[in-house]
């Protein structure tokens, strides 16, 4: 099957303009239920560039999504979570999309077709054989993330991939290829859909338990993470209550003077 006919194929949903709203949502689900099993599928291949990516954060390291469009959008939204639930810094992950933050909110027309605009992106932030880089493209044609892409592995950099077609171009130029295969969109070439998700899926399993492996969790707890509004402090005094087994009014207080989960759990 050629690339086109894997993410830009007809999923054979026609006249969906004449379907009821519960005839669309049912089939919409119906295909989101297939994700996480094509996801499963490649679970082997996650793990060992988790594993890679993992020596190169100890080391010093840092870790960088670059895509662009919904691809793009999906790895600054992994990348900006983490500082606030693990409580890392945040150039540890950095995510970057193919016409700058503008992009974030407003396509920017034809960013994605420059070639060489992902790696001089990269080169804003003196990329260097510590770090590790992961593309993401649902066609794994993207112009912008596969030139990236391919001058990482050049220069001898971690490069891994995630891509919803087999045989890409992007996957051919990276050293840790994650390729989810999850069939046509019902709405056809609307990769937002099925592999945006497989995409998010993926990204939330590597930026997860990258965090856990590097100490970033007790338990299931998010002992790091930024006491930032109510809701989450609110989680810190409820962890430290159950934790250390104390009343309300002594893990606020003590979280009041360490304003830490981890260094009250230490303190005490």
């Amino acid at each position: 099957m050629s690339l086109e006919k894997i993410t830009e194929s007809d999923s054979n949903y026609n006249d969906l303009e004449y379907k009821s709203t519960e005839e669309i949502i049912k089939i919409i689900n119906a295909e989101d239920k297939t994700v996480a099993h094509s996801v499963e599928k490649v679970l082997p291949k996650i793990e060992i560039l988790i594993n890679e990516i993992l020596k190169n954060l100890i080391d010093g390291g840092r870790l960088f999504y670059i895509g662009a469009g919904t691809s793009g959008r999906l790895g600054i939204v992994d990348a900006s979570e983490c500082p606030p639930t693990f409580g890392v810094e945040e150039n540890l992950v950095i995510g970057l999309i193919a016409g700058g933050d503008k992009a974030i909110r407003k396509s920017k027309e034809f960013a994605e077709d420059n070639y060489d605009l992902g790696w001089e992106d990269l080169k804003k932030y003196e990329i260097n054989n510590k770090d590790s880089v992961i593309g993401i493209a649902a066609s794994g044609t993207t112009p912008y993330v596969v030139g990236a892409i391919k001058k990482c592995s050049e220069q001898n950099i971690l490069t891994g991939c995630i891509t919803c077609n087999s045989k890409t171009p992007l996957a051919k130029n990276t050293k840790y290829p994650i390729e989810v295969i999850v069939g046509p969109e019902v709405i056809t070439g609307s990769t937002r859909m099925k592999a945006g998700t497989a995409q998010k899926l993926v990204l939330n399993i590597i930026s997860t338990t990258l965090m856990i492996k590097m100490g970033k969790i007790k338990d299931n707890k998010m002992i790091d993470m930024q006491l930032s509004n109510n809701k989450l402090i609110k989680r810190a005094e409820n962890i430290l209550i159950k934790e250390l087994e104390i009343s309300h009014e002594q893990a606020k207080k003590l979280l009041d003077s360490t304003k830490s989960v981890r260094k009250s759990l230490e303190k005490k």
